[in-house]
């Protein structure tokens, strides 16, 4: 009782009133985000317009959401607020978001307006009585255009991520839109960048407006680190998979510039038997919300989408982001990073690039004000490696199931004559035995040449397992940090931090090599032996043959656990290609929707 008085007053402080404060305690909302400390106080004492600039999965709609609950007179059935948004996904998701924060208060009614759905049930609802309305701009003028909807009374108007929705043509809507309310409303502009096309709806729209900002203007994440591989374009596929593999507990979103593009990898991952689906906007309101139903469940664990339509994700345990390819506009950038991160916890935004576009990095730093880091395409025995250690993670964490006790004896007969060393050899020679046929003869996808101002290059270095992961607390950074303090080396002799639940792996410059082994001889962390060793995985690039190269284990399930049979039978598409071409990236811009 006492932690839940804590919480309750943190919020209290803000100035929300008994009801919200009942909502925010069932929803185990803890501590405010700094946007929603910085803005509800604003909002809930003074009438005045306000832009707010905070990155995605920063706590912006219930920043919003608390104080026009507490305004809104909920004893009136007229539409007392509006809340724009780009798509119906983050629509319904804002819609169901009020209706949690508003439970406790009777008669408070908000709806959601989209497309995809019956028009005139929605403005049934609203004539029912509607105090909040949430709508995507088309629909809203759609409706406004018909006469369904009266917002001459709105006192609060609401233009929730303002530079994706200008960024998706919907400027003019807006101004139309805005020109059915009042004067004297007042209008909150929250956004995660500010690019002078919000500057300019906010000098047009908004009187003397309050600006909050989190962190800096168009900066990303704290929590994302950023890295980029440079491929050969007609490798673009066969590196997705790739670095799927490297990464078995990977829950990702995966972008894609267009629709076509987004359907083909979609359609190419799922044919290779990976747990994967499309997100786009050709794909009907019923379909989107199973892919996002599965994709919250984690029965989907790589979600390929056009950045328009994954406006609508908010899950706070996207490990990844893989941009498969990189936006055309640079800010957009930002948008998708946040997609991981979120909650507190770190994620990874992962970008894959031929040569031509290694210019497009440097641009991306300059707005995000983070560095990324360059990092070599996985080979095939590195994959083998990380594979087979996760799958001992698995057995290692596996519950018993007691009906296999009744053949038990009929087991140990068949292998009495094996000792435990001999068992553990020939159970994981099984395994081992599918992953490096399959992964033996494979390619180095990474592109000769690069950036050098980036990262390493793995030549030159040694590679080392570590057994210490995500269970004792690390992430890439603090691991990295954790590290040099240990052995003594600055930033330029460590590289290819690679974090995994149990283990990871890092790279020193190969001079140091007697030095980690020196120091992780006898070394212990709470009580627990640290244990390093060289990766057999190679450090460097192999040479070979060009030939077409596998990488993915067609019918992996990893949501559903280790299922040994069932997770390696082996793809023959990893050369397939998803090649980009310029008369693609000519595409109008409906195609990227």
């Amino acid at each position: 009782m006492r932690l839940i008085f804590i919480n309750m007053n943190k919020f209290q402080a803000l100035g929300l009133g008994e009801d919200i404060i009942k909502a925010v305690n069932d929803m185990g909302f803890e501590t405010p985000s700094e946007v929603q400390e910085k803005a509800i106080p604003i909002l809930l004492n003074d009438d005045t317009d306000i832009v707010a600039l905070a990155q995605t999965g920063t706590g912006k709609t219930a920043a919003f959401g608390f104080p026009l609950i507490e305004k809104i007179d909920h004893k009136s059935r007229i539409t007392q607020g509006l809340i724009l948004s780009p798509t119906r996904e983050l629509c319904l998701q804002i819609t169901n978001e009020l209706k949690n924060y508003s439970k406790y208060i009777s008669g408070l009614h908000t709806v959601a307006i989209y497309g995809g759905a019956s028009i005139s049930e929605q403005a049934k609802q609203i004539k029912r009585g509607a105090q909040i309305v949430v709508a995507t701009p088309g629909r809203m003028q759609d409706m406004i255009n018909r006469k369904m909807v009266d917002i001459s009374n709105v006192e609060y108007c609401v233009l929730d991520e303002a530079d994706e929705m200008l960024n998706m043509g919907f400027f003019e809507d807006i101004n139309a839109i805005l020109s059915h309310t009042p004067e004297d409303k007042n209008t909150w502009l929250f956004s995660a960048t500010m690019p002078k096309e919000v500057a300019s709806i906010a000098k047009r729209f908004m009187t003397a407006p309050i600006e909050i900002t989190v962190g800096h203007k168009n900066t990303g994440s704290k929590n994302v680190s950023h890295e980029y591989y440079v491929v050969n374009s007609r490798d673009r596929y066969a590196a997705l998979k790739r670095l799927a593999d490297a990464n078995p507990d990977i829950f990702s979103v995966i972008f894609c510039r267009t629709k076509r593009d987004t359907q083909k990898v979609a359609e190419n991952l799922i044919g290779d038997g990976y747990n994967a689906a499309a997100l786009h906007g050709d794909l009907s309101q019923n379909q989107r919300d199973l892919v996002m139903k599965s994709f919250r469940n984690r029965q989907i664990q790589m979600l390929v989408a056009t950045d328009v339509a994954a406006r609508g994700i908010d899950v706070d345990d996207v490990t990844h982001v893989i941009n498969y390819q990189l936006p055309d506009e640079i800010e957009t950038y930002t948008h998708r990073s946040g997609r991981t991160g979120r909650a507190g916890k770190s994620g990874v935004s992962m970008v894959i690039v031929s040569k031509s576009e290694l210019r497009k990095i440097k641009s991306i730093e300059r707005i995000i004000k983070k560095s990324f880091e360059k990092k070599e395409i996985p080979s095939g025995e590195e994959i083998c490696q990380v594979q087979l250690f996760h799958l001992a993670s698995d057995i290692g964490k596996a519950e018993i199931n007691h009906e296999i006790d009744p053949y038990l004896p009929s087991i140990h007969e068949v292998l009495e004559g094996f000792s435990k060393e001999e068992l553990i050899k020939k159970f994981f020679s099984v395994e081992f035995t599918r992953f490096h046929n399959y992964y033996k003869n494979t390619r180095d996808l990474n592109a000769s040449g690069g950036d050098s101002d980036h990262g390493h290059s793995a030549n030159g270095t040694t590679r080392y397992f570590i057994n210490v992961g995500e269970k004792d607390g690390f992430d890439w950074m603090t691991l990295k940090d954790f590290l040099k303090e240990v052995l003594e080396l600055d930033s330029n002799s460590l590289s290819r931090v690679d974090v995994k639940e149990n283990f990871s792996f890092f790279n020193t410059v190969s001079e140091y090599q007697d030095r980690v082994l020196a120091v992780f001889e006898d070394f212990k962390m709470e009580g627990r032996k640290v244990n390093v060793e060289i990766s057999k995985a190679p450090g460097g690039r192999k040479g070979g043959k060009r030939k077409r190269d596998g990488g993915g284990f067609k019918g992996k399930r990893r949501s559903e656990g280790f299922k040994p049979k069932g997770r390696n039978k082996f793809s023959k598409n990893e050369g397939r290609s998803n090649n980009d071409s310029s008369r693609r990236d000519r595409r109008k811009r409906r195609d990227r929707r």
